[in-house]
């Protein structure tokens, strides 16, 4: 992590994550917002609030609900040197807009020769345990980040949420920012200790593809990322009272990804629970167990171990839904069958 801030302020992550983007907006008049609710309403996870009275609606754009429409504006004036924030409220919906997302806003800078720049960051909800039924709780990264020209960036906390914002920003690519309602640090959302923490003021930058270690081990390294981290350092403190030290890396980022962080821990652990809360099959989990193996696999002393979403519909009961997502006591379980107890 990179910064020039001065002293830090405990902002819930929504906050944070405003506040990275007000201060863009000032920095350079080319930013501007626009997405379904991002105006009087402040988005619906409070991830505008406020900026329409700083800013006014024409840089803070409601649209009508039209994902197509409005990503398709919104690349067209990045590509004509603009930074847009689009805002897709769910990522659920990407189906209805992906042919702008994936065949304009992630392959004009291929297409042009390189050309043409896409400074666009597109941001999104992601994640389950809120009861809002299968097309509005799924996490979805790992199709994003499958498909080439995107970096794909999913903080976990108000620090990184900010200093990931500026750097998506300011970066020339398209950057999909995804964050998890969980870690909104919202009043009317289920309570989360870490949604709000110590947020640097000032310049505050993370490098995207930089992985962060927020609990150092020796016994176990849990792969994870967005709320699984709060999750999984639940999870290694309530162990460590058991005798197991468990290191926590927190991703930070998918595209790209800090391979050689998971490679260090993984080397110094020599085992290794990938927690996600996407569906398993064909996704983040086999990626990354992949790579070790491309590494060298005999680094890990016991098979890798995995904690994700079941491949089925996210259940809108909630009882049917804590039993598929990667709740403390999977994580646990996995945690514990690393070391044969």
């Amino acid at each position: 992590m990179t910064t020039e801030a001065t002293g830090t302020r405990r902002l819930n992550t929504a906050k944070a994550t405003v506040e990275a983007i007000a201060r863009e907006m000032e920095r350079d008049e080319n930013v501007f917002v626009m997405g379904e609710d991002v105006g009087p309403y402040g988005g619906i996870f409070s991830s505008t609030t406020g900026l329409l009275e700083r800013f006014g609606p024409e840089r803070i754009i409601d649209t009508p609900i039209s994902e197509t429409g409005f990503i398709g504006a919104a690349i067209g004036a990045a590509t004509e040197g603009m930074r847009p924030i689009v805002e897709l409220m769910f990522v659920d919906f990407f189906g209805v807009c992906m042919d702008q997302i994936y065949n304009h806003m992630a392959k004009i800078h291929y297409e042009s020769g390189g050309n043409v720049k896409v400074p666009l960051v597109l941001t999104t909800a992601v994640g389950g345990g809120y009861s809002d039924g299968a097309q509005h709780s799924q996490c979805l990264w790992g199709t994003f980040a499958h498909l080439p020209g995107m970096k794909v960036v999913v903080p976990s906390n108000p620090a990184d949420a900010a200093g990931l914002m500026t750097a998506a920003i300011r970066d020339d690519n398209p950057v999909v920012f995804m964050y998890h309602k969980g870690i909104q640090g919202l009043a009317w959302m289920k309570k989360n200790r870490r949604s709000i923490g110590p947020v640097p003021e000032g310049d505050h930058v993370v490098e995207i593809g930089k992985a962060a270690v927020p609990r150092s081990g020796k016994d176990v390294t849990i792969v994870t990322l967005s709320l699984s981290v709060h999750h999984a350092l639940d999870v290694a403190e309530e162990l460590a009272g058991e005798g197991v030290d468990v290191e926590v890396i927190d991703l930070r980022s998918i595209v790209p990804m800090d391979t050689q962080a998971i490679i260090d821990s993984v080397t110094k652990t020599g085992h290794l629970v990938i927690v996600d809360e996407d569906y398993q099959s064909f996704g983040l989990s086999g990626e990354i167990a992949a790579r070790i193996a491309e590494h060298d696999p005999t680094i890990l002393k016991t098979p890798v171990g995995r904690v994700a979403n079941p491949d089925l519909p996210i259940p809108y009961a909630r009882t049917l839904e804590y039993t598929v997502l990667p709740t403390p006591e999977r994580i646990k379980e996995a945690v514990l069958k690393q070391v044969g107890r």
